[in-house]
């Protein structure tokens, strides 16, 4: 009985859905589609439902019809980003976080981050906020996807570097937007994607009517096999049978004949032409232990040949290879079956019947390609097994024969004295006894010898006439018969039970040592010690000399081996680097610098390579056998599991070292400036109540009270420090005239301003800001402190404000040397001073107060060089939510 049982791998995924959120991908064939429209319109339609929805994203590109759909829904602001003294705008992923909507939309999933930001892409934004239990809604063009990329390429001319991975799609909900061509074309000519400019050329080019139809039907077929994917995902995970004949799914069945290699390239063919992923799959039977080593060679070959197709490649341990291929078809849903037929004798298909004809039969709703395959002799192993594949693994040889034989002939010694007491007439039950012995223990031939001569024994002592061979009574033919259809039957018996006892004892022994190899790994600590345990306990499991090579810098450096004494050549280091950069196999049975001895396998964890395996067999054969491929392959996953937790490991031991290191530095800022707080009061209050009587006095006098009160900010710079890093800013906002502030701000300052000219350009038309007057005023004194330290006596200063758009820009300016390249943001690291530049000096602490308080008030803060002269540049930046315009104060 073939029992549905849900799969684990496909419960388990599902397990990992829950309490995430859901993603919804809106995916086009190409631009001026429609998809920000059309997301902007669900996402409005969700919020009219009761839904929280807020916009992370969204690029109108300057469309009204999407900027009015856009309108009604609340936005979440941009966080600026400065890269290069330019402002980048990018999703602000912890303000949406702290607003926790129900629903974000995030406009253009695949676009690449500003640098300095959190992550790389928009798509592990996205990750982060569903890992958070936020629904998204978010657009993608087909060509973004990372396995069309080439294909795109080819027909489009054009490669677009910006990717997003195909499992994003594979754990989405997709809904395609879909106009046809021309429709596009006439949205591209009248303006309604790109200015009429970039419009005339995008005709020219990429929207050419043939390019949009063939990513038109790209965009189709990948949101059904995404579809598909997740169908069969769920049939799995709640155990429904069936095949579920949506999309067509090929296997292709091989074997170790020479015939195999063009079932694949078949397979090949009739799959791209549905345009349907396939499989190659090989049934392991008790067979397989008789296969020579060209056999094994060859199999190999075959399904390395498969695999560099494209295709899946399985091995499944089954009794025969007709349960084994039914069993894979029904856990695959597959819809289509090619397989070979061998040229049989009709003697052969009678004993043995036929493969082909009992999968036609048995697969109802699978379509079976049946291709010949031309006929081959047996390898010499075969032929001199060939018996075992129907009566047993261990064919009896002389022994076999000879104990069978003396079997029998005690069972007649024991008739015969049980027959000189008196007549009886079923003595010939007791030849059942060697006839099933020889069958189950020896195979069918040494059956059908034992039975033949236990027959003659019967006859010749027991049936009348007696010491003849001679059967007087025809009812005695039937006893000759039974013995004879007993040891068939027996080793059929016998054999089925021995090939399943063969592929019982072989899965037992490969569970037990993948389960020893994860008990062992579980106990190692370091990536040296994993590698020893790796290359020592694959080496003594498989039987081959192993290498472990684990990346050191930017050099790929052999880390442990079996033996020791193991040295790579130059052609072996290259096929471990190509391994490694690639994440495919090199080497020796692989597609890649075959001529290296060793076959290089890369050890993976969270889908990149943590190091490189090799393996190599000592008397310069093939690395592996294909049947022991599997469990390389799945000792190396657990090899791989093991690094990513020690590298997660060593990880969290860094960031428990950064938080105490954190917390003692907090707990140092924090009582240091409050133990200097009380001394520089009283110092300022006598400095402020001593009066001189000479010149020398006055100017001595006021040389302190100056670095009294430079002394006062650096302790208010601790305080303020240590205010930020432990979250405790209390904020009052309310509106505050930029030009007010600035005066307060040089007020507080004017002694430390003396001798330094400053300038004002600030309009007297400029809007209120919304700000906390109390941290906006510590942001402009110690950014004109840094003006006036690292600016030089006598330079001038320059403060100006304009409007930016929808928001507001305050700069500072100096006349210093500037600042090094690439300080732009490390200047506002807490600490940060710079060796060779004008930044050098001071406790460091100012820029970051700066930084913390800006982005507190929500605002930001950009660091660059002057454009017209040497010098350094600090702006800071307005955004449309704090600027308050008359409109607003109505």
């Amino acid at each position: 009985m073939n029992e549905q049982r849900p799969d684990p791998e496909a419960l388990l995924r599902a397990a990992v859905r829950e309490g995430r959120g859901r993603l919804k991908v809106f995916l086009g064939a190409a631009p001026g589609v429609g998809k920000t429209f059309e997301m902007l319109s669900e996402g409005a339609a969700r919020r009219a439902a009761g839904t929280d929805v807020v916009i992370g994203i969204v690029e109108t590109h300057g469309r009204p019809e999407t900027e009015a759909r856009a309108a009604g829904i609340e936005t979440v602001p941009r966080k600026a980003v400065a890269w290069k003294g330019h402002r980048l705008e990018e999703m602000d992923i912890d303000a949406i976080l702290a607003r926790g909507p129900q629903l974000v939309l995030v406009d253009e999933l695949a676009h690449t981050n500003a640098p300095g930001s959190r992550h790389d892409k928009r798509w592990q934004d996205v990750d982060e906020l569903l890992a958070a239990g936020i629904d998204v809604f978010s657009t993608l063009n087909v060509q973004h996807i990372e396995s069309l990329n080439d294909v795109v390429a080819s027909f489009t001319r054009v490669r677009v570097r910006e990717t997003l991975p195909d499992r994003i799609l594979e754990e989405a909900d997709i809904e395609i937007v879909d106009i046809p061509p021309d429709e596009l074309i006439e949205r591209l000519k009248e303006g309604k994607v790109y200015i009429p400019e970039e419009a005339g050329r995008a005709l020219g080019h990429f929207f050419s009517k043939s390019n949009l139809s063939a990513l038109r039907e790209l965009a189709l077929r990948r949101a059904a096999q995404a579809v598909d994917a997740q169908m069969l995902d769920h049939l799995r995970a709640h155990a429904v049978g069936g095949v579920w004949a949506t999309a067509d799914r090929l296997v292709v069945a091989v074997s170790e004949q020479s015939g195999a290699p063009e079932l694949v390239r078949a397979a090949k063919r009739i799959a791209d032409a549905l345009r349907a992923p396939w499989t190659a799959v090989h049934i392991e039977t008790a067979r397989n232990e008789r296969f020579a080593d060209i056999d094994n060679t060859r199999l190999a070959g075959t399904l390395q040949l498969a695999a560099q197709l494209g295709a899946q490649v399985a091995t499944l341990p089954a009794v025969s290879v007709t349960e084994g291929l039914m069993r894979f078809l029904g856990e695959a849903r597959a819809t289509q079956l090619i397989v070979g037929k061998s040229v049989r004798s009709r003697w052969f298909e009678l004993r043995k019947g036929s493969v082909v004809d009992r999968l036609v039969r048995e697969t109802p709703g699978v379509a079976v390609h049946v291709l010949p395959l031309a006929a081959e002799p047996p390898s010499p192993a075969m032929r001199r097994g060939r018996g075992p594949s129907r009566g047993g693994s261990a064919e009896a040889g002389a022994a076999g024969y000879l104990w069978s034989l003396l079997l029998a002939a005690l069972v007649t010694l024991i008739g015969a004295a049980i027959f000189s007491v008196g007549a009886i007439t079923n003595l010939g039950l007791l030849y059942l006894l060697p006839v099933t012995f020889a069958a189950t223990r020896y195979g069918l031939r040494t059956g059908l010898v034992t039975g033949l001569a236990c027959s003659l024994a019967y006859n010749f002592f027991f049936m009348p006439p007696l010491h003849t061979f001679t059967i007087e009574n025809p009812e005695n033919i039937l006893t000759v018969l039974v013995l004879l259809g007993v040891a068939v039957v027996s080793s059929q018996m016998a054999s089925r039970v021995r090939a399943q006892a063969v592929l019982a004892s072989r899965s037992a022994s490969q569970n037990s040592a993948l389960a020893g190899f994860a008990g062992l790994l579980t106990a190692v600590r370091t990536r040296q010690e994993t590698a020893q345990l790796v290359c020592a306990e694959i080496g003594r499991l498989l039987g081959v000399n192993t290498v472990m090579l684990m990346p050191h810098e930017e050099a790929l450096v052999v880390e442990s081996a079996s033996p020791t004494t193991v040295h790579l050549e130059t052609l072996d280091e290259a096929a471990a680097r190509w391994a490694f950069d690639a994440n495919r196999p090199a080497g020796r049975g692989s597609d890649t610098l075959t001529a290296s001895e060793w076959l290089f396998h890369p050890v993976t964890a969270g889908g990149r390579p943590r190091g490189v395996f090799g393996i190599a067999n000592a008397d310069a054969g093939a690395p592996i056998r294909s049947d022991r491929l599997p469990m390389l392959l799945s000792l190396l996953d657990q090899a791989g599991m093991a690094l990513e937790r020690i590298a997660l490991e060593d990880e969290m031991a860094g960031v428990v070292q950064l938080r105490e290191r954190d917390r003692l530095r907090q707990a140092l800022l924090s009582s240091v400036s409050h133990d200097l707080r009380t001394p520089l009061t009283s110092i300022l209050g006598a400095l402020g109540a001593m009066s001189a009587t000479t010149p020398e006095q006055e100017a001595e006098l006021s040389s302190m009270r100056i670095e009294a009160e430079r002394l006062n900010r650096f302790v208010a710079n601790l305080l303020d420090m240590a205010r930020i890093e432990a979250g405790a800013l209390r904020q009052s906002v309310e509106p505050v005239d930029l030009a007010d502030a600035v005066a307060a701000a040089l007020h507080d300052v004017r002694k430390t301003l003396a001798g330094n000219p400053v300038r004002l350009d600030l309009p007297p038309d400029l809007p209120f800001v919304r700000v906390d007057p109390q941290l906006f005023h510590h942001c402009l004194i110690n950014l004109l402190d840094n003006a006036v330290k690292h600016g030089g006596t006598g330079q001038p200063i320059v403060i100006d404000a304009r409007e930016d758009g929808d928001g507001l820009v305050l700069r500072i300016r100096d006349a210093g040397p500037g600042l090094p390249d690439g300080a732009g943001t490390r200047i506002f690291e807490t600490f940060a001073r710079f060796e060779g530049s004008d930044r050098k000096g001071g406790t460091g602490l100012g820029l970051a107060i700066v930084k913390g308080f800006a982005e507190a008030m929500g605002l930001s803060v950009v660091a660059s060089n002057r454009s017209d002269r040497p010098g350094a540049e600090f702006a800071l930046r307005f955004g449309p939510a704090q600027v308050l315009r008359e409109s607003d104060m109505a």
